[in-house]
């Protein structure tokens, strides 16, 4: 099968699915186990707004509407409503997924403090938190902290941004492995690389001037 046929298998796999709960939904509108599956495949196409409508609406048939509220939140982040998603969220027992979500809106809204807080709680740390608690040590400008902690992501799972990331957490101290981590993300996603080398081109230009300094 080549990757066109796997595509479009997918997206039929994924119709199939959509329709399937959409009828489960009309048969039983008060089954909230239902709305969550939906509203989880719409998330991961890209379909935040009818996710964040169709949660909306369940609240209102369902028994407990406050077990929509964690999947309704991660709606309302994805859409970049992040005050609706922080005020569900404040209305959730904290437990690993409140509160990497909690950290995730923190980060977005620039209260890279908050966000760091948060993330230090998580108790169970995979890649994904690894992930995050670097992205804030980086925003606070802590590069070894965000090196540190890129680092524990195994390096067969780093992708284009982890490795692009971690240039920049070295590339005040160690040039050479900068540049290999560059060349890294570069190779697995030419146009992220491309993207991100103008995001951080402030960063990458005083690092630079730095070195020149003590040359």
């Amino acid at each position: 099968m080549n990757k066109k046929s796997s595509l479009a298998s997918e997206s039929n796999q994924t119709k199939d699915q959509i329709h399937t709960l959409i009828t489960k939904i009309d048969a039983a509108p008060t089954e909230t186990d239902n709305y969550l599956k939906l509203a989880t495949i719409l998330i991961g196409k890209g379909s935040f707004e009818q996710a964040v409508q169709l949660l909306e609406q369940a609240k209102k048939l369902v028994q407990n509407p406050q077990d929509l509220d964690y999947d309704l939140a991660v709606g309302y982040y994805m859409q970049g409503d992040f005050k609706h998603a922080l005020e569900l969220l404040n209305h959730i027992p904290n437990d690993d997924l409140v509160l990497y979500q909690k950290a995730l809106v923190m980060q977005k809204v620039g209260q890279h403090q908050k966000a760091l807080a948060y993330a230090l709680t998580i108790k169970q740390l995979d890649d994904r938190v690894y992930e995050l608690l670097g992205d804030i040590w980086l925003s606070l400008g802590q590069l070894a902290e965000a090196q540190a902690n890129y680092e524990k992501i195994c390096p067969t799972k780093r992708g284009a941004k982890i490795n692009f990331l971690l240039g920049i957490t070295v590339l005040e101290r160690n040039r050479d492995l900068a540049e290999k981590y560059f060349s890294q993300a570069k190779e697995e996603d030419y146009q992220f690389y491309q993207s991100a080398q103008k995001q951080y081109n402030a960063i990458l230009k005083m690092l630079s001037d730095v070195e020149k300094d003590n040359d």
